[in-house]
């Protein structure tokens, strides 16, 4: 069996770096992904805005945090990881009582498509890479938050 997903979107907010007792890093961030079209019904443009939680591990998970913002766009490379109790993507109830549901993506690998210096915008030369080949990480469970 098989499993992989890759998306391209933009940091909603500035990633989060953790060690583990083991000495080893984690970097979370949040990477909103966006769909555009004109609805048939309508006429008039709509977006979809999909979210989803990226961790990230070991050296690729520092070289994440040093590099990447809030608004910068990037690749994310990896598998998404499933509720343990249902298979699903994790739900929750907002603080407005409505039910949301959290895409959790264990990245394999990145690349940063925006510059340092670019905020939110593509890179006029092209972007940086980082790969992680995704062996020898903690399982969720030792993740101390």
């Amino acid at each position: 069996m098989y499993q992989k997903i890759i998306i391209v979107g933009n940091l909603g907010n500035d990633p989060e770096m953790r060690y583990l007792p083991s000495g080893m890093a984690v970097t979370n961030f949040s990477v909103a992904t966006s769909r555009r079209w004109n609805d048939s019904q309508t006429g008039q443009p709509a977006e979809e805005t999909t979210w989803f939680r990226v961790s990230v591990w070991g050296k690729q998970a520092e070289t994440a945090n040093q590099y990447l913002a809030k608004g910068r766009k990037v690749l994310v490379e990896g598998r998404l990881i499933p509720d343990g109790q249902t298979g699903s993507p994790r739900t929750f109830t907002r603080r407005d009582g409505t039910v949301g549901a959290s895409f959790e993506i264990h990245a394999e690998s990145l690349k940063f498509l925006s510059g340092r210096d670019e905020g939110g915008s593509s890179p006029a030369g092209g972007g940086s890479e980082a790969s992680y080949s995704g062996g020898g990480h903690a399982e969720e469970e030792d993740i101390p938050f």
